[in-house]
């Protein structure tokens, strides 16, 4: 809890209401929350050497507190397979967002394992006026974005609450299994929830995290986020 604090209170100290993606990895990562394993390096030889620690294939990253929609700029390149490609991209990264956002303040790029895709869920918490710290569950994709098809807790939440919430989604069974496909780790997921819950509850500064897409494997395998984000405010 107390390095996620030093996060916290280290972005709000410089003006910001959203953690950096690397910032995001950190905060999650105390509460022993699933990430990838991760690096933000500045220069081309800081990012092969992380991309050499995290074992390949990664993904890269812009980040910048100045930028939203990181692909719209150029910002992104996953499935990077080797040190030379990680330099090349480095370098075609910042350019491209250095001539597209020629303003945009730039902390470096995320150098981030690349999570084998698999069934994605999504975790998210927000603060309620009324009712406080609420979490959702719900599977990626469509069903999220087009059907809206989630469940929802009020904290603190229990063990049997999160079981409940992954049941009631409409589309539960894909979690169970189907058309020979293996069931999904429940057990990782009701991890996830509960823990997001628990930060919800010790972080006041943390206003709405969004958790999307988290992959989750076969029984027994785990999870994994593969994308963060985390918003905040003083109190």
């Amino acid at each position: 809890m107390v390095v996620a604090k030093e996060v916290i209170y280290r972005a709000l100290g410089e003006g910001r209401n959203k953690l950096l993606e690397h910032e995001a990895y950190e905060f999650l990562k105390a509460y022993e929350l699933p990430v990838p394993k991760f690096g933000l390096a500045t220069t081309k030889d800081e990012a092969a050497d992380i991309a050499e620690r995290i074992g390949y294939p990664v993904v890269l990253k812009i980040v910048s507190q100045d930028i939203v929609h990181k692909s719209d700029v150029g910002g992104v390149k996953v499935n990077i397979s080797s040190e030379q490609e990680v330099r090349k991209w480095f370098e075609v990264i910042m350019g491209n967002v250095k001539s597209r956002v020629p303003t945009a303040r730039i902390s470096g790029i995320l150098i981030q394992e690349m999570v084998p895709q698999d069934i994605e869920v999504i975790v998210g918490a927000t603060r309620d006026a009324v009712f406080g710290p609420v979490v959702m569950f719900g599977l990626g994709g469509i069903f999220v974005e087009v059907l809206r098809d989630v469940s929802l807790r009020i904290t603190p939440l229990t063990e049997y609450d999160a079981e409940e919430m992954l049941e009631e989604i409409k589309a539960a069974r894909i979690l169970q299994g189907y058309r020979g496909a293996p069931p999904r780790d429940k057990k990782a997921l009701v991890d996830i929830i509960l823990k997001v819950g628990k930060l919800m509850e010790e972080i006041p500064e943390v206003t709405d995290v969004d958790l999307n897409p988290i992959m989750v494997f076969p029984e027994g395998a785990g999870a994994k986020i593969a994308d963060a984000r985390i918003l905040i405010k003083r109190v």
